[in-house]
C-alpha cells in the first residue's frame, strides 16, 4: 500500500511589513498582515476539513508562535534556509504543497488532488495569474522547483513543461485566483481589514 499523501502548507508569520507586501500601499502594513492572517486561517481550516494529514512549513517566527495562533494540534516544521524552490524541495513525497493565497481552495479540491495522485504521477492547480496554487507529486520533483522565476506569469507553464519532460504528465485541477493585489481582493470583501 502506498504511503499516505502529506499536505504541506507553506506559511509566513503575519508580521506587519513582511506579509502581503504588495497590498501595503493600499492597506498599510497592519492591514496587509491581517489579510494574510485571514488567508492562512482559511487555508488551515480547509486542510483540517479535508481529512488529509498536513503540516505547516513555517518561516518568520518560531513554531510556538504558530501553535499559539492556530492550535497546539498542528504539526509545524521550520522551512529552513534557501529560496522558495529550495524550501519546497524539502517537502516529503508523496506530497502536496500549497501556500495560502487561494481563498477558493476547498477541502474538496484538496481531496481531489490527493485522489488524483492515486492514478497520476503529479497534480497541479493553475492560478489565473500564471502561477499555481497547488502541486502534488508521488516522487520527489526537485527539477520542478530549481531555478524557477517565482512570482511571474510563466511559473505554471514552466512547471508543467518540466513535469512532462520528466515523464510526469500531471492531472490538472480547475484554475483558481490568488490574492496578490487589491484587484484580487475585489471578490473577497471578508478578507479586508
Amino acid at each position: 500500500m502506498p504511503a499516505p499523501v502529506r499536505l504541506a502548507i507553506f506559511a509566513r508569520y503575519p508580521r506587519p511589513g513582511e506579509a502581503k507586501t504588495r497590498l501595503i500601499p493600499a492597506l498599510g502594513a497592519d492591514g496587509a498582515a491581517l489579510v494574510y492572517r485571514r488567508l492562512l486561517e482559511r487555508t488551515v481550516t480547509a486542510a483540517r476539513q479535508s481529512g488529509l494529514r498536513f503540516e505547516l512549513r513555517v518561516t518568520g517566527a518560531a513554531p510556538a508562535r504558530f501553535h499559539e495562533w492556530l492550535g497546539d494540534d498542528l504539526v509545524i516544521v521550520p522551512q529552513g534556509l534557501g529560496d522558495l524552490g529550495e524550501r519546497l524541495m524539502r517537502a516529503a513525497a508523496p506530497g502536496i504543497v500549497i501556500g495560502s493565497d487561494a481563498p477558493a481552495l476547498t477541502p474538496q479540491l484538496l481531496q481531489a488532488a490527493a485522489l488524483a495522485l492515486e492514478t497520476a504521477p503529479a497534480v497541479i492547480g493553475p492560478a489565473h495569474d500564471g502561477g499555481y496554487y497547488l502541486l502534488g507529486f508521488n516522487t520527489p520533483v526537485p527539477f520542478a522547483f530549481a531555478d524557477i522565476e517565482w512570482s511571474t506569469s510563466g511559473v505554471f507553464q514552466e512547471t508543467l513543461r518540466r513535469l512532462e519532460a520528466n515523464g510526469m504528465a500531471p492531472h490538472i485541477l480547475p484554475p483558481l485566483s490568488d490574492i496578490d493585489t487589491m484587484d484580487d481582493l475585489a471578490n473577497w470583501p471578508e478578507l479586508l481589514p
